[in-house]
């Protein structure tokens, strides 16, 4: 999962970008609505904690250097090394102010708990304070519908009145590109026999003085008025995202000995680059200082001159997901007569009363994670490889279920292997070819509505491998990615082929996949490890794919900027 197509590479080295792993901060904005206290003749000073659950134990999360006066006045209790907002006094509706900054991960199931407490000015510390209600839910949860608002529950998990709503803002660096084009007006002529070959450095200033080049422009032979090539390099790269970072513009005379002829120079900022947007143009005069201080009627030594100044907006992934972007996922399990009799605990479709086998770990382990980001947490599954009921033909691809959420995909898939005769070929391209089916009707949108997530649980090297070639190849320009997972002992050598570490995967016509979106893991390579570590290696690579597939089709995210400002209102 490491290698591109050409097109996708290249786009990749021009615009430096696709190269940083996606590690994601957000920020959670809360609110309460309805706290009630204990002591019913006064209002609670509620405060909240947020926690996160690892290896089963629920940590705080953060800290608070110090707790902010509540607008109503009234001291604040100190009460370091517990992860609070602050407390707000005498307060049943409080809003929030400070927020909570947690590190996402798409891969990872991350369970968070927030806590409302009742800390007055005669408790010593939250073990004294009343605890008032409760939330759990997961970040996945919070990040795909943005704005979650869920009751408040006591102990004994009863609930309330009172209501607590958790919004999520993605904190990220800029990762937008901008595309500049630039031409000058009569340079100075360095050279005694022909006209000078001018090109142009921009550096970029950095805080300890010292100075980046950003990009040097290619040399126009022999004119005194050229036009360089308009390039394109990221807002980081230019000014590390400050807009009033001071840039040096250096433009020479090319000598092919490279003892290259100094024009002059001058300095600008990326704030003031950007008045050459929509048709305008921004100018500067091109200073050599030594001719400057030499000669009383110097001017200058040319006009450089902006012609366009155009920003493209990268889109994140959390981008897609916090405008709407739904994950369908669909899972395919192999019936093949390889996996054993089901009636014989050698199986690998054998049911355990206590122990879910390698096909159940991992369907639970994957779809845990992307239920979260379905608004109706309803999921198809299939079956290929086996004899079905009542003429028992073989069938390529059939289904278990209609769409059940992940606990029904597990109760589909116990319930009919009693019905199915295990059989074969080990053939997994009618059912890539069946989801790349919704995929291509979801490109008719021009919208990132639906991104596609097939998982494929097969104990075998497939015996189709020209069609699924043939047909990663086609999924490869959809919103679509497939994961593979081999289970049981087999030699799974030849699956590493669809992966695309190795080379780029080609049809057998030698059409290269547009980009990679294919994983191939072995389960054997996790079976003294959690399910949760498998999960977080097959979909560590997805968000990037989503990333890839939209921005390199040009799609926005579909949530509109009105949507987004109304989704950011937190007051009760």
């Amino acid at each position: 999962m490491k290698k591109m197509s050409n097109i996708y590479e290249s786009a990749a080295n021009t615009l430096g970008i696709f190269n940083s792993p996606c590690l994601t901060k957000v920020e959670l904005r809360v609110a309460c609505k309805g706290i009630s206290d204990r002591d019913a003749l006064s209002k609670p000073d509620p405060c909240v904690i947020l926690k996160m659950q690892s290896h089963g134990q629920w940590f705080e999360v953060g800290m608070s250097s110090e707790m902010e006066r509540s607008m109503a006045g009234g001291e604040v209790p100190k009460c370091f090394g517990i992860s609070c907002l602050q407390v707000i006094r005498t307060c049943i509706n409080p809003v929030y102010s400070k927020l909570f900054t947690v590190d996402f991960y798409f891969e990872e199931v991350q369970r968070l708990r927030f806590e409302v407490h009742d800390i007055s000015s005669t408790h010593n510390g939250l073990k004294e304070a009343d605890f008032l209600g409760g939330m759990e839910c997961t970040l996945g949860q919070i990040v795909s519908q943005r704005k979650l608002s869920k009751s408040l529950l006591k102990h004994g998990n009863t609930a309330g009145k009172s209501s607590i709503t958790v919004i999520a803002e993605e904190l990220s660096g800029n990762d937008d590109y901008v595309e500049l084009a630039f031409n000058a007006r009569k340079l100075d002529d360095k050279d005694f026999f022909s006209k000078s070959d001018p090109f142009l450095e921009i550096f970029r200033m950095n805080d300890d003085a010292t100075q980046q080049l950003v990009h040097r422009t290619e040399v126009v032979m022999n004119n005194l008025s050229p036009a360089w090539k308009s390039f394109k390099v990221s807002v980081n790269s230019l000014c590390s995202g400050d807009p009033d970072r001071r840039l040096k513009c250096i433009v020479w005379d090319w000598d092919s000995n490279g003892k290259h002829d100094f024009i002059g120079e001058f300095t600008s900022t990326f704030k003031e680059m950007r008045g050459a947007m929509e048709g305008k143009q921004v100018q500067w005069e091109c200073i050599n200082p030594k001719y400057k201080a030499k000669k009383k009627n110097y001017k200058n030594s040319g006009i450089v001159i902006l012609n366009q100044c155009k920003i493209h907006k990268m889109h994140s992934f959390l981008d897609y997901i916090m405008g709407g972007c739904q994950i369908q996922f669909t899972v395919a399990i192999d019936f093949t007569a390889s996996n054993g009799d089901p009636r014989n605990s050698c199986s690998l479709h054998y049911i355990h009363p206590y122990q879910p086998n390698e096909y159940l770990k991992a369907l639970v382990a994957v779809g845990e994670i992307c239920q979260d980001y379905d608004s109706d947490k309803m999921f198809p599954a299939f079956g290929f490889g086996a004899r079905i009921p009542p003429e028992y033909t073989v069938s390529g691809c059939f289904n278990i279920n209609k769409r059940w959420r992940i606990q029904g995909v597990v109760e589909a898939y116990q319930s009919c292997l009693p019905k199915l005769q295990l059989y074969g070929p080990t053939n997994i391209a009618p059912i890539i070819q069946k989801v790349a089916k919704s995929a291509s009707e979801e490109t008719n949108t021009k919208e990132a509505s639906q991104y596609f997530i097939l998982l494929i649980l097969t104990d075998g090297v497939i015996t189709d491998m020209a069609d699924t070639r043939e047909a990663i190849v086609h999924a490869s320009h959809l919103p679509m990615s497939v994961i593979i997972v081999g289970v049981g002992n087999a030699d799974f050598s030849d699956m590493q082929m669809l992966d695309g570490d190795d080379g780029i995967l080609r049809s057998p016509k030698g059409e290269p996949v547009l980009r990679d979106i294919v994983q191939f893991v072995p389960f054997r390579n996790f079976k003294h490890a959690s399910p949760a570590a498998l999960a977080k290696s097959v979909l560590a690579e997805v968000p990037n794919q989503v990333v890839d597939y939209y921005n390199g089709k040009g799609i926005k995210p579909k949530c509109s900027s009105e949507m987004y400002e109304s989704s950011r209102t937190l007051a009760p």
